[in-house]
Formats: C-alpha cells, structure tokens, sequence
C-alpha cells in the first residue's frame, strides 16, 4: 500500500461542505430555543447615569432582560481580571455590552433593545496609545491595582503590561556614540479585523445542574474555562460542544457570546442562542492590535550590526484578554533572525477606550517583522549595501541564540531558505528590471522565525467492530485541514486503513482529553504526535488479540491494508474488523490514548522583566520575495509575483500545505495594502465588510513554494507547524518592494494609493537600490 504520508488526499469533510450539509455553529438550533441580543455602548467612553429596563421587560414575547446586577462574577479575564460581563457603571469601548434581552424571536429582542432606557455621561476618550501614555492622561482603568492577575508583570496606570529587556545601558550608549552610521525609524500599523464568514454565535442550555455549550470555537476547552470563570463555577460543571467554524483566525479562540448563552438559559431555563450581526461582530471581535515600532540600530561602515534598540506601543483596547502575552513578542523577533549586536527591547501595552484587541493569525508578529525588514532596507540603503547581501551577512547560523537565550540549533535552515529563491529568482536580475513608463517596479525580501504553538493534546483512539477507526479528540479543524487531512492520514497510516475510514468525532470537552486549540500551527505537530502515541497502543493490542487468532508471536505480525499479517507469509492475514470482534469477547474492546505537549526549550529567565511568553519551541523558518509594480497615476500595487520558500519539517498533505501557504499569503497581502480598521475618536470608521475593503482574488497572485522538509525529530513523521506563519513576513516583504518602487520609505500599513500618490507627489526621489 503507498504511504499516506506525503501524498494528496482530498479532506474528509469535504463533500459535506461543499454539498453544504455541514453543521457550522451559527446553523446550530435546539427545540424551545429563544433569542437573544445584547444591548451594546454607542459611545467609547462615559458614566452610565441610568439604565432603565421596565418597558422592554414588559414587551409581549420578551422573556427576560439581564444586567450586571444578573452577572455571578465581577471580573473575568486571560491573565488579569479586568472585564465585568456587563459595564454597569463606567463604559469604556462603544460596543460594550450593558444588558441583554431574551426573547421567543430575535425581531423581538431587537425591538425590546429599543425599549430600554439608557444614559451615559460621555468622558473624553483615550484614543490611541501616545494619548494613553502622555502625562496627565485619564486612566482608562483608575482601579487596575485591585484587579486579580493569573501572572505577575510590570504594569501601570494605563500600561496594561510592559516587558523590557536586561540591558547595559552604558554599554549601549558607547555603542551608539562610536557607530560609523546610526539609522532611526518608526513604523506604524492599523488594526486588521479576522473578516471571517460565519459570525460568532452560540446555543446554550442549563441541564441537570450543567452549562451545555454548542459553538463553533477553536479552542473548546478555552470556551469552558473561561464560560466558568465568569460564571463562578467548576470548569466540570461547563460542557462544550464543537461544530464546523466558518473562519476564525485567531478570533474565535476565546470565549465571548458563549458566556451570555450560558448565563441566560439559566436565567430562563430553556435553551438561548445569540448571534452576532456582522457590524458588532467587527466592533467587538478581538482584532489585531494597532501599534507603533521605533528601531535604532547601530551599524558599521563593514555592514555589521553593532546595536539594535526597539520601543514598541501596543493597543490593548479597554481589557487585556490574552493580549500581555503578545507583549513579549518583540524580545523573540528582534532577535531571531539576524545578529543585533548588543540589544534592548521595551514594549508597553496601553489600555484604550476602544475594543479589546486579540489574537489573528500570526499575531503581533506581522508588523513586528514589517518594522524589522523595513529597518533592514533602511539601514542597507544608508551604508550603501545591497539589501539582500546585508541580510545575509546578519543572518544568524546554527546554535547563535536569541535575546531569550534560547538556541536556534537548526537557524542555517535560513540561508537555505534564501538560497531557494534565489534559484527561482536571481536577485541581480531582479534588481536590473526596468520599469514601464507610468508604471514604477520593485522588489522586497524579507525572511522570519516562528514558532509552533507547544499546547498540549490528547487523542483517544477505538477499533471499531467494522474495522474502521474512531478518533476522539478536543482538537477542532479550524478549516486548515490540520485534522481532516493531517490527524486523518498520520491515523490512517498507522493500521494500514483509507483516510475515509477513520472517523472523526466533533469536539466536546465531556468526551475528549484536554486539547489547547486551533492556534499556532500546532494541530497537526501536536495532535498527531498525540495520535501516533496512541496508535502505538492500540497496535500493541492488536497484535495480542491476532496472535492468538494466527498462532505466531506479536513480534511476527505487521498491520496493513486494514488486516493483520504474518512476515514472510502474506495469505496468513486476519481483518482488524475480525480483531475487533474476537477482543470483545476476551480482553475487551480495543482502545489507546496519547497526549503530547512539547517541552519548551532552555532560555535565559533574567533576560527582560515582564517575560509572559518566554519561547519560541520547534522554530519554522522563512523567507518571501516580493515583485510589485505601482501605477504613477493611480497610486495602485500590483503583486506581480510572489516566492515563499518555507521550512516544515515534513508535508504531510502537500496540497494542504501549499493551500493554507497561498491563503496565509492572500491574508498578508490584505494586511499590507488594503485592510485597516481605523481609529477616529475612539470609534471604528469602517463598520462592515462593504466598507472594510479585503483583498479580492484579482489582487492576489498565485503563490510560488518551496517547501524546505528538514524532519522535527519530536513532530509525527518530522512535521513542524505549517498554517500560521505564510502571513507573518508578506508586509515586510511588499512593503520593501513598494518603498524599493517609489525610492522613498513606506513605513505604515496598509499601504494605500492616497499615500502613494501624497509620497510621488513630492521631489522625485532617488531610487533606493
């Protein structure tokens, strides 16, 4: 039989999807269900002076109205507890909710939240980042330091979290006063919104004493923590059930509408189900934070790299979430890649009156990385360097180690990288492609490490009495593919069986071992070590069982093509469907479990103060090159053609490899010329998707890849992460080619043909390369 391992194999949810059969969760209903709908914030920032709810308890078909005074708990929260349930006396981002209304239909609940009476005193809101950090300002949480924290970390008024590295401050300061060249810059970034299809939604009931949760989540088991968090109770006494996701990124890895689900069918004890409609979706869901980058960097005239010093602001929005993790990225990225010299890092996460910021796919990383390759370009150009050759000149080798101290023992993987795309496309040729009249080209490289998320899994396999195979985990198919390709074919592999019959179960936190979520590219790394160890089980059971049937030792069989056979004898076989039925009526039924969380590596603990994310296990490396072309006239980008060469251990599924590359890349793309979620007095501008503009498929070329596979010795046949990382370096890399194009510095993302036209509208630049 052919391995499984590397070959093409179409997705066993497939057909159902595109038959349209799938159950997502915002599909999901249950008999009696009610509605609901919550009353949300018009303002970013004000004292609520009355909230008067008489007339909309009194409507015909409105089962209940719930306020704060309703909520179990005061505070919930990530890492620190600062977010009540329901504001109830200050509200602090426009779309936070105050009450919630429960009603027989939604066009009830609707109008019952026009019945409410509601008045807020505005406050002047604290915008933006500067705004929250500059003296005097008003604090966005003026009791931060009653609140419960899970971590202990620096924070401060309106810094939510702050990590800064261990520096010789003096020593830097020679650094700086000796350099032959110092290049200063600053870089800045908009909020990016996930643009999912399916909106967030939930169904819950109260049963038996018990929350029962249906959702289309992520991380299930983040859903039932947090769900009992806010409502004061066990973990055990909140069930979560998984179904299809109509897109997350990063979005539906927390809990939000799921706890008010919950909270309301106890309230009314039958079943609730709330969805979002798609404007307090955008004006509530998490989305990337906007920040502001300021490198220094101190070079020689040789082109090292003497110094690199980074100030990074960081919007936490009006609660933190999971966001004080994301503040020790830029200790990993600033020094992961290239060789800083001496270094120092400080990054402040601000509170904002505006909504709370969270994870999207590849989190802070992409404008992170922006900043730290258009700091590159910038400091070749200074000293006269080509950018390619100066990358490479910098470029960290195997067992250099980061600013965490943690060693990259396979970072050569790198040059390799860079050497990939320079086969397919020579960076001299490149650089000596003339542009077409009206019409400016260009070219940017930019290279990255990441990580793969270390949460921990648990796979539960059985032989069914068919001889097909049930997989029970808390791992959700977050639409990569990860578990209807990846998880399916490893289990398949295994016994010897078609991917289709492996049968996978939908997630639920009563029935699974704990699985810490789509995040992170770890699904298939993580869950399918997970899955191979319990194999290995379950193996080890079968062949007991089949020794007794074919009278040889366990050590003389080997599995295949769903059957048991004798080595060197291949008509002496048994069907595991026979090895299945024969175990019931001796050791019993044929089960194995395996659980996986991968062990972070050795760093240096004294390194920065605040450190939440202290690691970058199993590191994927990558570089992209970029060839856009931008009209004179029109201020418009073209990605003319765009090279990924990506490092993943193994392609388990190539075809499922290169399509979550094109579509991490298709993401970026947006990110980096098109999408933004922008901040005008505390408030969104753009509040649908007929205003926020994504990238469409004419904006979006088809990707070139070249898949490194240098084996991850703990990954299932070497697999690393995958799905993540395609969008992390794309603004980096357009970024470098449209700054290549105009001659001049672009240093904000999105990059859009108004501030392409202001920048050609100045003297005509010298061209940078």
């Amino acid at each position: 039989m052919t391995s499984l391992i590397g070959a093409d194999v179409a997705r066993t949810d497939a057909e159902s999807k595109v038959r349209g059969e799938a159950v997502y969760g915002v599909d999901y209903g249950s008999l009696g269900m009610l509605h609901a709908k919550l009353l949300r914030s018009p303002i970013p920032a004000g004292s609520i002076t009355k909230l008067d709810v008489t007339a909309a308890r009194g409507l015909p078909g409105v089962r209940a109205v719930v306020t704060g005074s309703d909520a179990p708990v005061a505070r919930g929260g990530a890492v620190v507890r600062d977010q009540p349930l329901f504001a109830t006396s200050v509200v602090r981002y426009e779309g936070e909710p105050i009450a919630g209304v429960i009603a027989e239909t939604e066009q009830i609940a609707k109008r019952a939240l026009g019945a409410i009476v509601l008045e807020i005193d505005p406050l002047l809101p604290v915008g933006d980042v500067e705004a929250a950090l500059a003296p005097g300002a008003r604090l966005v949480h003026p009791d931060w330091k009653d609140y419960e924290c899970s971590l202990e970390y620096p924070r401060a008024g309106n810094i939510a979290c702050e990590v800064t590295s261990d520096s010789d401050l003096r020593a830097l300061a020679r650094i700086v006063a000796q350099a032959d060249v110092v290049v200063e810059s600053e870089y800045r970034a908009q909020r990016q919104y996930q643009a999912y299809i399916e909106p967030k939604s939930a169904v819950a009931r109260w049963e038996d004493g018990r929350y029962v949760v249906h959702t289309a989540s992520q991380f299930p088991f983040n859903v039932r923590d947090q769900v009992a968090q806010f409502l004061g109770v066990r973990v055990s006494d909140v069930r979560v059930i998984g179904h299809h996701i109509g897109g997350g990124f990063g979005a539906k890895l927390d809990a939000s509408l799921e706890i008010y689900a919950a909270l309301f069918a106890r309230h009314v004890g039958r079943p609730v189900k709330i969805v979002n409609e798609r404007s307090e979706d955008l004006l509530s869901c998490g989305c990337r934070e906007n920040a502001i980058v300021r490198l220094r960097t101190s070079l020689a005239s040789d082109g090292r790299i003497l110094a690199r010093e980074a100030d990074v602001l960081m919007d936490n929005g009006a609660y933190s979430g999971e966001v004080p993790l994301m503040a020790s990225l830029p200790m990993h990225v600033f020094g992961q890649v290239y060789r800083t010299g001496l270094a120092r890092v400080n990054c402040r996460l601000m509170y904002t009156n505006t909504a709370p910021t969270g994870a999207f796919r590849g989190v802070s990383g992409t404008y992170l990385y922006f900043a730290l390759e258009r700091h590159m370009d910038e400091c070749a150009v200074r000293l006269g360097l080509d950018r390619r050759a100066f990358r490479l000149q910098n470029l960290l080798q195997d067992g250099d180690c980061t600013l965490v101290g943690q060693v990259l023992d396979d970072a050569g993987v790198l040059a390799e990288a860079f050497d990939r795309v320079e086969q397919v496309a020579p960076w001299s040729e490149l650089m000596r492609r003339p542009s077409t009249p009206g019409k400016r080209h260009g070219v940017g490289i930019a290279a990255a490490t990441w990580l793969t998320n270390p949460g921990p899994g648990t796979v539960t396999l059985k032989l069914n009495e068919d001889g097909t195979l049930g997989l029970v985990s808390g791992a959700t198919d977050n639409g990569s593919g990860a578990v209807t390709m990846g998880v399916t074919q490893i289990a398949a592999e295994e016994f010897g069986l078609r991917p289709e019959d492996v049968i996978i179960q939908m997630p639920d936190t009563d029935a699974a071992g704990y699985d810490a979520g789509s995040q992170g590219s770890r699904t298939t790394h993580i869950v399918g070590r997970a899955t191979r160890t319990a194999a290995a089980e379950v193996r080890e059971k079968i062949f007991a069982v089949g020794s007794r049937l074919l009278e040889v030792d366990p050590a003389d069989l080997n599995i295949a093509e769903g059957a048991v056979h004798v080595k060197g004898a291949p008509t002496r076989s048994v069907p595991l469907s026979k090895i299945a039925i024969a175990a019931m009526s001796t050791s019993g039924p044929i089960v194995g479990t395996g659980s996986y969380a991968t062990p972070l590596p050795s760093y240096n603990p004294a390194c920065a103060n605040g450190l939440l994310f202290p690691v970058f296990p199993t590191p994927t490396y990558h570089v992209h090159l970029a060839e856009v072309e931008v009209d004179e006239a029109t201020g418009r980008v073209t990605v003319l053609r765009y090279i990924v060469a990506q490092e993943v251990g193994k392609a388990i599924n190539p075809t499922g490899v290169r399509g979550q590359i094109q579509g991490g890349v298709a993401q970026g793309i947006g990110y980096a010329l098109y999408e933004g979620l922008e901040i005008a007095d505390s408030r969104y501008r753009q509040r649908t998707l007929e205003t926020y503009r994504l990238p469409l498929a004419v904006d979006v070329p088809d990707v070139e890849i070249l898949l490194l596979e240098h084996g991850d010795p703990a990954g299932p046949h070497g697999a690393r992460g995958v799905a993540e990382p395609p969008i992390v370096p794309v603004a980096a890399a357009i970024g470098n080619a449209v700054s290549d194009a105009l001659g001049k510095a672009v240093n904000q993302i999105p990059i859009r043909p108004d501030e392409i036209l202001a920048l050609l509208s100045g003297d005509d630049p010298i061209r940078l390369r």
